[in-house]
């Protein structure tokens, strides 16, 4: 960690190497290299936390998407949880970090496990992510950090095509269920 409270430590000098975030090859966290420097490629065990935000509208009900800039992937702004983080504000401090817009988390909608992922440079992770429910309060999203091409609010009847792992996530969360899911859902991956 660095001395910012709260935030993850800069990476952004560090190429990305796998194990950075639950679903693509982002900047790798701090922690995790030092993981990486004792365990290998041996596949790590790490908490996620994805962020499905929605904002109301005029016109209806709208999602914060982003695309990924290395895979061109639509989904739901998600990243690891830094050591001693809340799980909920580390969904915040993405949203603010990839897409520039400040949330407020509602409510834990989901917590899933991940299949196993195995990363172009041999290290494999699985994690554990806890998916919340956030209501969009300023701002509007662009690719703050570079992980994202694009950041952008889509209706949700209009929603682009996302790997079947993320569209999950927002399924979840459009469901409006009052307590949260606990495992796999349909069509697990």
């Amino acid at each position: 960690m660095n001395n910012t409270v709260g935030r993850a430590a800069d990476t952004s000098s560090q190429p990305a190497v796998g194990s950075g975030g639950i679903d693509s090859g982002m900047p790798t966290p701090d922690f995790v290299l030092s993981l990486r420097e004792r365990v290998g490629h041996a596949p790590l065990w790490l908490s996620g936390a994805t962020a499905v935000v929605l904002r109301q509208t005029p016109a209806g009900e709208q999602v914060l998407l982003g695309r990924d800039a290395e895979s061109g992937h639509w989904g739901p702004v998600s990243g690891i949880i830094d050591p001693g983080e809340e799980p909920h504000l580390a969904a915040l401090r993405e949203v603010a970090e990839e897409a520039g817009v400040v949330a407020v988390a509602e409510r834990l909608a989901w917590v899933s496990v991940t299949p196993m992922i195995s990363y172009s440079n041999g290290d494999q992770s699985q994690y554990l992510d806890h998916t919340f429910r956030c209501r969009w309060v300023a701002g509007e999203p662009y690719p703050a950090d570079g992980e994202a091409s694009e950041a952008r609010f889509f209706a949700v009847d209009s929603l682009p095509p996302m790997p079947p792992r993320q569209a999950r996530r927002v399924a979840v969360v459009l469901e409006n269920r009052p307590e949260a899911r606990f495992g796999a859902h349909v069509g697990r991956d």
